[in-house]
């Protein structure tokens, strides 16, 4: 079933950095976004998110999601890791799109709290303070706080920047757990092609070129793409 359906989009601020953009979402699906830096990247997640509105086409939601209800687990700031909040206070905050106007945490979202520090091992550590937490473990909380928000759907915007080769692939597992086991449909930004040749069911590139396909498909158009990557190669961009 459809979950999101990109029609025609032309993406920016005030001028266009991609035009005439089309593809669609299903339902677990594990959808890499590949490409250059300032292809619009970021531009297209947070257009999706409803942060930002096309400047033409039209983003629709299908399956009961809604834009509200989707996880999102954005590039972390320096500012950011350092904020002094406990690991449970910051995956809790995840459930504040469920309060709407209601001043407090009900006993369910708590519950939804806790079960989703503990899918990510992270419930051992709830009292620590977050930022006396190593990266990856930081990455871990923060993933938890977006299960909180998510009803179906995360959309991952570079989730493993700054982490050491251990630690990226122990997140790539866990992501990888979530949309096989879970059913929950992965939206991630990466520049990481050897991961989203090894994870992803899908694969969109921005840049000149624009593909979407099947992994299958992106190699096919790509001639030399499985060898070269999967030696630990990558694309060219990182942020936009």
């Amino acid at each position: 079933m459809i979950q999101i359906n990109c029609q025609g989009l032309a993406l920016g601020y005030h001028s266009a950095l991609m035009r005439d953009l089309n593809f669609t979402v299903h339902a677990g699906d594990y959808l890499c976004i590949l490409g250059e830096n300032g292809a619009g990247k970021s531009t297209l997640m947070k257009t999706i998110l409803g942060l930002l509105a096309p400047l033409e086409g039209s983003v629709t939601f299908g399956d009961g999601v809604r834009a509200n209800e989707i996880g999102y687990l954005p590039q972390q700031t320096q500012t950011q890791r350092d904020f002094p909040a406990t690991v449970w206070e910051v995956a809790l905050s995840g459930c504040q799109g469920r309060c709407g106007l209601r001043p407090f945490y009900t006993r369910a979202e708590k519950e939804l709290a806790r079960q989703s520090l503990a899918r990510m091992d992270m419930a051992h550590l709830s009292g620590r303070c977050y930022r006396e937490l190593s990266g990856g473990q930081q990455q871990r909380v923060l993933l938890a706080r977006a299960l909180c928000a998510a009803r179906k759907m995360l959309l991952l915007d570079e989730p493993v920047t700054g982490l050491d080769p251990t630690a990226s692939r122990e997140l790539y597992q866990v992501i990888a757990r979530l949309n096989k086991e879970d059913g929950m449909t992965i939206l991630m930004i990466s520049h990481d092609t050897s991961a989203a040749l090894r994870y992803a069911s899908h694969i969109l590139y921005l840049g000149e070129q624009v593909f979407f396909g099947t992994r299958e498909e992106f190699i096919q158009a790509n001639p030399g793409y499985r060898d070269r990557e999967l030696k630990g190669g990558s694309l060219h961009g990182h942020d936009d």
